[in-house]
Order: structure tokens, then sequence, then C-alpha cells
């Protein structure tokens, strides 16, 4: 299976009203669509199964479910993989939904591997000069790491079981390069990377998801108490109609922000995080010699 199509499964699926899909109607559909791309991604590859690295928050859950529901729960590894304290309730709440889903699940404490790395490379491998103007840089920096060790944990496990990861991420994330770089970014394919956030919450709901799940504040785990919120700058009832319009309508950003009564820099900021993150969402390039850039990624096994 191709990058393309496996990051997103669904993307010929027709939207006639509203852009954002969220009727009961149009839900069960889309529903079916994932639950069937997920048993193809499965067959095609001739795999056992599927890893899902499993947070407690909406995406892992949702996806888990989707997977259970196409492949069965004998064929569904969760994993969860705490790093920070604050991560304990959440890695609680992950073992609360993989019990209920009647998973096999295994939690795995990132936090020694962190520090060692930290001891080993991390130390070794700090810029020279001042970083006093850049604090929350090096945050952010083993944030990635840790998002690898995760993307590790999960490829490992799949490897030795002859399954596929599944990645969590969502089309808002996706758009807007709110991944690690081959962290979350990094799976065999992305079953809900075709809807907005919003359209996640609402299949959630047709799901059955406990509303507890539903209705929590959204945070990567990048960091100890560390939120969506404050890291995109606005809210995903702001951003998933703007990226609509932006992304699927190909409206200009004063005339979407307009239309939707958006501060017109609010707009900006969010287009350019789109913007600047498109490397993010492709496959790394190769210098195209004689027209070599992109045959081997098309090709396809000939009967």
């Amino acid at each position: 299976m191709s990058t393309d199509d496996a990051t997103f499964v669904y993307s010929s699926t027709d939207i006639e009203t509203d852009p954002l899909i969220m009727d009961l109607t149009r839900l069960e559909a889309v529903r079916s669509r994932l639950v069937e791309s997920i048993r193809r991604a499965v067959d095609d590859a001739s795999a056992e199964g599927v890893v899902v690295a499993m947070s407690g928050g909406l995406d892992s859950t949702v996806t888990a479910v989707l997977a259970v529901e196409a492949l069965g729960r004998e064929r569904v590894l969760g994993l969860g993989l705490p790093c920070h304290k604050t991560d304990r309730e959440h890695a609680i709440e992950a073992r609360t939904i993989a019990d209920g889903l009647g998973i096999e699940y295994h939690e795995i404490q990132l936090r020694p591997l962190l520090e060692a790395f930290e001891r080993t490379a991390s130390s070794e491998l700090e810029p020279a000069g001042d970083d006093a103007d850049r604090p929350n840089e090096r945050t952010h920096e083993l944030g990635n790491a840790v998002a690898r060790f995760r993307m590790t944990c999960a490829y490992y496990a799949a490897n030795r079981r002859s399954r596929l990861v599944l990645g969590t991420a969502n089309r808002s994330e996706l758009l807007l390069g709110y991944f690690t770089k081959y962290g979350d970014g990094a799976a065999d394919a992305f079953p809900i990377g075709d809807l907005y956030k919003t359209e996640v919450r609402a299949l959630a709901e047709r799901l059955g998801v406990p509303r507890r799940i539903v209705t929590k504040e959204p945070s990567a785990g990048f960091f100890a108490g560390q939120t969506d919120l404050e890291e995109l700058g606005a809210p995903y009832s702001v951003i998933d109609p703007l990226l609509c319009r932006l992304v699927d309508d190909g409206q200009p950003i004063a005339d979407a922000a307009k239309a939707l009564e958006i501060d017109r820099q609010t707009a900006r900021s969010i287009a350019w995080m789109a913007a600047e993150t498109a490397h993010k969402r492709t496959v790394p390039p190769t210098p195209g010699l004689d027209g070599r850039d992109d045959q081997g990624r098309q090709f396809r096994r000939r009967s």
C-alpha cells in the first residue's frame, strides 16, 4: 500500500452539504468506509492484525474501536506508553478502554528510556552557545524524542507479531503539521486521517465512546501540561471550518475569515501552519534523475 493510500483512506467521499461530516447518515457511511479500509489494509499486507498506541484520548480510542470492529478484538494490540507523571491518569484511562474492548494491552513506562537518552545522547548533542533566549526549545525537542520512542515501541511490537501500526492522527493535525515527523506521524495507515477533529468527536459519539473521553481537553501528550489549544492558538471549533474553506474549497484567507467571522490574524496563523509544515506530509524527495523520482513509489506488483 502506498503512503498516499495509507494516509487518506476515503478522500473520494462526497461532501454535498455541510463541509463537516456531522449528520448521522453520513457518519454511518464514513464509519463503514473506515472499518473496511482497516480490513483491506491488513489483508493487502497479509498481516496478522494491528497495533494501536493508546493515550486514553479521543483519537486513539476511536482508532482502537474501529480496529476491533474491523478485525475482531483478538487481532488488535493496544500499547500504553506513558513517560511523564502527568501521563499516569491517561495511561489508566487507556487501560480501562482496552479492557472494555477486550483487547490485549501492555503498558511500557518510557521515563527510563528518556533519562538514558538525556544522559547519553542529548547532553552530547547540545548546540554550542547560550540558548537562554529559547527556553522552550529543548522541551519541544525532547517531546519529539518521546514521540519517536513511542513509535519505536509500536513498530517493534508490530514487527515481532507481523502486524501493521495504525496511526491515530486526524486531518486537522495532519494539515497543521501538529505531529512529530517519524513519531506519531509514522504509521502504516491513518484510519481517521481524513476526519477533522470535530468530525472525530461526532463519530466517537456515534461509536459509543464514553462521554468523559469525547469531552476531554485535547492534548498531544508532547510534554507535561501541554494542550492543543495553547499550541495551536485556537480551538478546533474555529480551526476545522477554516481549514475546510482554505484547503478543501480553496478560498482566500480574507474571504474565509470574513465568512466565519474569525480574526484575520488568527486565520493567517492557521494558514501559515498548514503551509510551513507541508514537508511533514510528503515523502522525502530524491534528486529525480532521469524521471526516477516517483516511479519506484508508484510501482505495483503486476499479476
